[in-house]
């Protein structure tokens, strides 16, 4: 895949994940819509193949990290934050054994 179509497929992603996880958030969408922009902006005439390819990498370890991570809070009350989780971040709950489970 050629370097145009790499940087323009992690573009994309950035910007996908950034509606996903700041959903509802105007401030948050719109930082970090400036943010992702500002970022590939500053970068747009980086040449040298290794660069491109450690800024690629760079983008979508920022998705993971913006995908696995952020969890959204909302003010409810003086003392009190609603939660709101996305439904990927949820995991089912299982109970921790200290002995792993054999194969069968």
């Amino acid at each position: 895949m050629s370097h145009s179509v790499s940087v323009l497929s992690v573009f994309k992603t950035l910007h996908r994940t950034r509606m996903a996880v700041f959903k509802d958030d105007g401030r948050a969408l719109t930082a970090a819509r400036l943010k992702i922009n500002e970022e590939f902006r500053k970068n747009k005439n980086e040449v040298s193949e290794e660069n491109i390819q450690k800024l690629i990498k760079m983008g979508l370890d920022v998705e993971a990290v913006l995908r696995q991570t952020v969890v959204q809070m909302e003010h409810v009350g003086e003392n009190k934050l609603l939660l709101r989780p996305r439904k990927d971040l949820l995991l089912e709950n299982v109970p921790y054994c200290d002995q792993p489970r054999e194969k069968s």
